[in-house]
C-alpha cells in the first residue's frame, strides 16, 4: 500500500489545550502529531456515523454544495453510491404515460353488464357471512 501523501497544518489553538495533548502525547509515547491525527481521524468516524450529520452530508450534497468526493472521504463508497443513485432519481423527470387510444367504457372494461354497489347489498353481505 503506498504512502498516504501528506499536508501541512498549522493552526492556533488554546494553549492550556496543547499542553495536556503534549502530557497525553508523553504519557502514551507518541507524538503530538501522531496524537492529533488520531483524534481528528476518530472525530470524523464518529460524525460518519451520526444520522444527524449524515443528513447534513446528504442535504449539503442534493443542493450541490459538496461533490461526490467529499461524501465519498467522510462516509464512505458504498454510502456515498447511495446518496449519487438517490440525487439522479430525483432530478430525473417522472415519465408521463401516453394513451394511445381512448379510454374503454364501463362495459368494455368490464366486459358486460357493470356492478353497482349499493348499501343495502353490503348489509346483505355482511348478514351472509354472519
Amino acid at each position: 500500500m503506498a504512502p498516504e501523501e501528506k499536508t501541512r497544518v498549522d493552526f492556533n489553538a488554546p494553549a492550556s489545550l496543547v499542553k495536556r495533548a503534549d502530557a497525553i502525547a508523553d504519557l502514551l509515547d507518541v507524538s503530538r502529531t501522531h496524537l492529533l491525527i488520531e483524534a481528528l481521524r476518530d472525530e470524523i468516524e464518529d460524525l460518519a456515523a451520526d444520522d444527524e450529520f449524515r443528513r447534513l452530508i446528504g442535504d449539503a450534497y442534493y443542493a450541490g454544495e459538496i461533490d461526490f468526493d467529499t461524501v465519498e472521504s467522510i462516509l464512505g463508497t458504498e454510502a456515498a453510491m447511495r446518496m449519487k443513485f438517490l440525487r439522479a432519481s430525483l432530478n430525473r423527470d417522472p415519465p408521463e404515460p401516453q394513451i394511445e387510444r381512448d379510454q374503454p367504457s364501463a362495459a368494455e372494461f368490464y366486459e358486460g353488464e357493470v356492478p353497482v354497489w349499493t348499501p343495502t347489498d353490503e348489509a346483505a353481505d355482511r348478514e351472509s357471512r354472519e
